[in-house]
C-alpha cells in the first residue's frame, strides 16, 4: 500500500453518502467472495447502497462509527462500532462488518481496522466489545488481537450461496 493513503479514518454521515459507490463496491466484493456478512447472492449494487444509506443514518444519529482504510485504489476496508446499546449497557459496543476488499487481503488491513475500532471505542468510553463472525473466517485475526471466544452456534446464519454456517462469538475488555 501507498503509505500516504493507508491511514484509517472515520467517515461522517455526509462522507459516507458521498462515497457510497466505493463502500458498496467493497461490500459487494466481500459477498461475492463468500463472506457471510448478512447478504445473499446475487447481490445487487442497489442493495449495498441501501445498506450504506442506513449506516449513514445511524452515524448521523450518533449510534455508530464507520472507519475506513484506503489504499491507492480507494477504500480497501471498513469496520463499524455500534454504540446504540440498551440503557444498562453504556459501557459496551458491538463491532460489526469488518470488510476487506479481496485486492487488499493478507496485507494487514483487517488488523489495522480492528486496532482502530478498539481505539475509537476507548475514545467513546466503551470498555467491553462484542462481535460475531462466521466460523473459520476472521477468527485467527481476532484471537491474535486478544479477543476471547465465547462459543459457537451451529446453523446460525447462511453463507451468501445459501448453505448454513456456524457463527463464533467473541468479546474483548479494553
Amino acid at each position: 500500500m501507498d503509505s500516504t493513503m493507508d491511514l484509517v479514518h472515520r467517515l461522517d454521515a455526509g462522507a459516507t453518502l458521498a462515497r457510497i459507490d466505493e463502500l458498496s463496491e467493497v461490500l459487494v466484493d466481500c459477498v461475492e467472495g463468500g463472506a457471510s456478512v448478512s447478504f445473499m447472492l446475487p447481490m445487487a449494487h442497489a442493495t449495498a447502497e441501501n445498506f450504506w444509506r442506513r449506516v449513514a443514518e445511524g452515524i448521523a444519529r450518533g449510534e455508530r462509527t464507520l472507519l475506513v482504510l484506503e489504499d491507492a485504489h480507494g477504500i480497501a476496508g471498513t469496520v463499524q462500532l455500534i454504540t446504540d446499546m440498551p440503557e444498562n449497557q453504556p459501557h459496551r459496543a458491538d463491532v460489526a462488518k469488518l470488510l476487506v476488499h479481496r485486492r487488499a487481503r493478507n496485507g494487514g488491513v483487517g488488523r489495522r481496522l480492528m486496532l482502530a475500532v478498539e481505539e475509537a471505542a476507548r475514545e467513546q468510553g466503551r470498555r467491553v466489545l462484542v462481535l460475531d463472525t462466521a466460523s473459520g473466517t476472521a477468527e485467527r485475526l481476532y484471537e491474535r488481537l486478544g479477543w476471547q471466544r465465547v462459543g459457537v452456534v451451529q446453523d446460525y446464519a447462511l453463507m451468501p450461496g445459501g448453505e448454513l454456517c456456524q457463527t463464533a462469538f467473541y468479546y474483548k475488555h479494553l
